[in-house]
């Protein structure tokens, strides 16, 4: 296994599961909100082969009106 495979994985279990919380009644969004965020920001690199041969994420047509690039 990759050496960041066992990391990107874990990580995004626990975005789905922030997310369900989040939905919940009574969650705290701040919590959510910040915890997301980090989580979201501490993502390593995607495993090699997880998106298509040819298929960048960082390339793609740019959103009119945006100069936003990753």
């Amino acid at each position: 296994m990759c050496p960041n495979c066992e990391d990107f994985a874990r990580t995004v279990v626990m975005l789905g599961q922030l997310a369900l919380y989040a939905d919940t009644f009574g969650a705290d969004q701040d919590f959510a909100d910040v915890v997301g965020g980090a989580l979201a920001v501490s993502l390593p690199e995607p495993p090699a082969g997880l998106f298509p041969p040819g298929d960048e994420p960082t390339e793609g047509p740019e959103y009119p009106g945006e100069g936003w690039t990753p």
